[in-house]
């Protein structure tokens, strides 16, 4: 392999053709003029415009986007306490991190179906936003803890004992100390907390009431109705984009904070 580096670089060519063609393919397709997907007649934004004139997509849209949101904000809630809370040694720790784990690892089809079974039937919480926002907390909560707690267990205690020797309050060194520490991980687990239930379609398929269509829902029930009509591509293009859109601002608000970090340093 050292004496061919070609063929790492070739392989890995053909590993991003493989992942991004057909993404590329449909971004192509959603401008053009004809309706057929397999072959390219003419460049038109066609689709991009009746898509934006049809209320069913700008309603599960703003619907999608206030449950992204909503769940993002208390899952990060939620999770940054849970990872602070197994930062201590106690007893049953281990215990308690399997259990927030297990989300990660059980398939979407059993955690829609407990989920409609414990919420609906016997919460007795109606079809609809209710339930859909308490399912995006519980599988979106895993994923913030896994990425505030793989920074909260990498902090140097002694920052935190430095800042409260020098007469700093509890409040004083988390407002000052930890919370500038945890600050990206908070935001990167926010991250995928919104992405998460953005971009979800199994488990918010159990949970949809009337009038309560989620964006993802909406596209795989005209997909399986009508078949992928050139407006459901442009709209698949629109998300595809609106995700790598937030995952580079992620990644570059992260290299600057890096940066500024590193400056930082070298003054002192």
């Amino acid at each position: 392999m050292n004496r061919r580096p070609w063929v790492l670089g070739t392989v890995a060519a053909l590993v991003f053709v493989f992942l991004y063609a057909p993404i590329v393919w449909l971004a192509i397709a959603s401008f053009n003029s004809s309706r057929s997907l397999s072959r390219i007649s003419g460049v038109s934004t066609q689709w991009y415009e009746e898509l934006f004139r049809d209320t069913r997509v700008l309603e599960s849209l703003q619907l999608t986007l206030q449950l992204a949101l909503a769940s993002a904000v208390i899952s990060t809630v939620i999770g940054t306490l849970a990872a602070f809370g197994l930062r201590r040694a106690f007893p049953g720790r281990g215990l308690w991190t399997v259990l927030l784990s297990l989300p990660l690892v059980v398939p979407e089809v059993v955690m829609g179906v407990a989920m409609l079974g414990f919420f609906v039937k016997l919460a007795g919480i109606p079809l609809g936003f209710g339930a859909l926002l308490f399912a995006h907390v519980a599988f979106s909560l895993s994923f913030v803890v896994v990425v505030v707690r793989s920074r909260v267990s990498g902090m140097d205690v002694r920052m935190e004992e430095a800042a409260a020797d020098l007469g700093a309050s509890p409040l004083v060194v988390f407002r000052t100390v930890t919370l500038p520490l945890v600050a990206p991980a908070v935001v990167a687990g926010a991250a995928f907390a919104f992405l998460l239930s953005f971009d979800d379609v199994v488990i918010s398929s159990y949970l949809t009431g009337v009038g309560s269509t989620t964006l993802p829902v909406f596209v795989y029930a005209q997909a399986s109705k009508r078949g992928i009509s050139p407006e459901i591509v442009a709209l698949s293009t629109l998300m595809v984009a609106a995700t790598a859109l937030l995952l580079v601002i992620g990644v570059v608000v992260a290299s600057w904070r890096a940066r500024r970090a590193g400056s930082t340093a070298q003054l002192v």
